[in-house]
């Protein structure tokens, strides 16, 4: 006897699982103040506060946003506990979790054999950190998620001498990873890394600069920092260039999206099409 499982069952089951999972996990998985990473076969919990080490990781509280599964009010106090204790301004870092893996009993796997913030125990997992990043511009923090991109750039670890010796690594490409406690605060690892890099190009293009692409579409979804009142995008698609230019609003106006001087009915679509002529398009946003 053969089964078939057509494309829209399967899909309706993964629908069904998913909320079954993010159900669970606001059930069984908020700590009080952010989420917990994880539990040990023996229930004991990871990225507790009851831990001594690992007390918080920033992955399950960057991915409640991301995945738009986690509680809206959860999500925004759980990335506010990151920014207070993960975010390591004076070394321009963003660690993964604290404390790291050091003297306790837990066993996470390989991470435990790094030293104490270097690499993913307790370090910048460049990866992570993005993600962070992310997920403050996805709640519309400009503030928050420019700075912390601004920390994520590693131009900005190699714009003295000093900061060379200590960086040691290239300025001009993403490193996978950069260590957090001394005597290796501020040594990037692993440079030349695509993941890191082509995160960090989403997190620019898409969720900072408002750019993302859906089918035939643009949606347009500008973050604009507090220093910039208008900036362009010159976007081709096929062999047709369209030049946009986001201005932000400084009277009582509305957002408005304008394509080739007429007003588009909604704000933040822009159809693309290929003519091979150039598109001139004006965003108007708060």
């Amino acid at each position: 006897m053969r089964f078939c499982i057509t494309t829209e069952t399967f899909a309706e089951s993964c629908l069904a699982q998913a909320r079954e999972l993010q159900r669970n996990i606001e059930l069984f998985a908020w700590d009080g103040e952010w989420y917990l990473r994880a539990y040990f076969d023996n229930g004991e919990p990871l990225g507790s506060k009851s831990n001594v080490e690992c007390h918080i990781d920033s992955l399950p509280q960057s991915w409640s946003v991301i995945s738009r599964a986690g509680s809206s009010l959860r999500s925004a106090q759980a990335m506010q506990a990151v920014n207070k204790q993960l975010v390591q301004r004076n070394d321009k870092l963003i660690r993964l979790f604290t404390p790291p893996f050091d003297k306790s009993t837990l066993n996470p796997g390989y991470i435990k054999g790094y030293l104490p913030g270097v690499r993913e125990n307790g370090g910048q997992y460049t990866h992570g950190a993005i993600w962070a990043a992310m997920a403050f511009a996805i709640l519309r923090d400009a503030d928050r998620s420019w700075e912390l991109f601004g920390l994520l750039n590693p131009i900005q670890h190699s714009k003295t001498a000093e900061q060379i010796s200590i960086y040691k690594v290239e300025p001009y490409v993403m490193a996978a990873d950069v260590y957090a406690y001394a005597p290796h605060t501020g040594r990037g690892g692993w440079t030349w890394y695509t993941g890191s890099s082509s995160w960090m190009y989403r997190l620019l293009v898409e969720e900072l600069l408002g750019v993302n692409r859906s089918g035939s579409k643009l949606i347009l979804s500008p973050l604009l920092p507090k220093d910039w009142n208008s900036y362009k995008v010159h976007y081709r698609f096929g062999q047709t260039v369209y030049h946009i230019t986001f201005n932000r609003i400084t009277n009582n106006s509305l957002p408005r999206l304008i394509l080739d001087e007429k007003e588009l009915s909604d704000n933040k679509t822009l159809s693309l099409g290929d003519d091979r002529k150039e598109h001139f398009v004006v965003m108007w946003v708060k």
